[in-house]
């Protein structure tokens, strides 16, 4: 296993926010096989090495993995200086976790919430492409030529978006919806493009991220992973996953028969016995 930053591994195990970890280290209070730690940066291996706090040995927190359905009006973060509701608060556990990217406060949805911070780095990195669905209400008759616009990529400050999955559910005069399948995460990605075209958002739910949608989960409600979601997330973000090993490695493959060829008659070198 790689080393981490020591605070990671820290926020990781349930003692603080990555922040107030940094904190306790710079106080000396954390040890790394014995050795006190008041310095940053500083990396570790809790896997191999002896990790304590305030003299008590830290313990690798068993990874949890849930689907929620997240209501408008929750924010995605683990701390808000102005107390709004959080996604992680619907979820009933002990681990500290937290949400794989975000979806903003007036939006809701599919999200993932988990403790395996190596797992969700991993998943939010640009270059997985994982994609996810949305359904995205707008004001007015959505046009064929914005639909166009949307498939091939719309220009926003960033640059050019992504081609995009486009399929209309509805197109009236005075209000439209349409599914967008996307594969970036751009910071409020749909809203601005819609804006972009011309049109105002008045609702944006994320149906599915990858394999995973909420069917059978109300708004507000979660359910856990499955042992075979976990396993394709894992798959996924490149993490190696022993279990798929040996699943493969049970699967009974029918021998291949080998064609005996006849065997090759070396020349013997004649020797000069002179």
């Amino acid at each position: 296993m790689a080393r981490e930053r020591l605070q990671k591994l820290l926020a990781a195990a349930g003692i603080d926010s990555r922040r107030n970890c940094e904190e306790l280290i710079l106080s000396g209070t954390v040890t790394v096989n014995g050795e006190i730690i008041d310095s940053l940066p500083a990396f570790a291996d809790l896997e191999t090495d002896k990790i304590t706090v305030n003299g008590r040995k830290l313990r690798q927190q068993q990874k949890v993995y849930y689907l929620l359905n997240k209501p408008k009006g929750y924010i995605c973060t683990n701390s808000d200086p102005l107390g709004r509701r959080k996604a992680i608060d619907l979820i009933d556990t002990q681990s500290r976790i937290f949400c794989v990217g975000r979806l903003d406060l007036d939006s809701t949805g599919a999200i993932i919430i988990t403790n395996d911070t190596k797992m969700a780095d991993a998943l939010t990195h640009p270059r997985h492409q994982i994609t996810k669905t949305y359904v995205v209400g707008v004001k007015g008759k959505l046009e064929t030529k914005d639909v166009e616009r949307l498939k091939k990529g719309v220009w926003l400050a960033e640059g050019k978006t992504e081609p995009a999955k486009v399929k209309v559910l509805k197109s009236h005069f005075n209000s439209s919806l349409v599914e967008i399948t996307i594969s970036q995460g751009l910071n409020r990605q749909l809203r601005r493009v819609m804006a972009s075209l011309g049109y105002k958002v008045t609702s944006l739910t994320r149906t599915s991220i990858g394999k995973l949608n909420l069917r059978g989960i109300g708004v507000g409600h979660y359910r856990a992973l499955t042992k075979p979601e976990i396993i394709h997330l894992q798959k996924t973000s490149g993490k190696p996953v022993k279990t798929v090993k040996k699943a493969v490695a049970k699967k009974k493959v029918k021998p291949v028969q080998k064609v005996q060829k006849k065997p090759k008659v070396k020349k013997i070198k004649k020797i000069d016995t002179d």
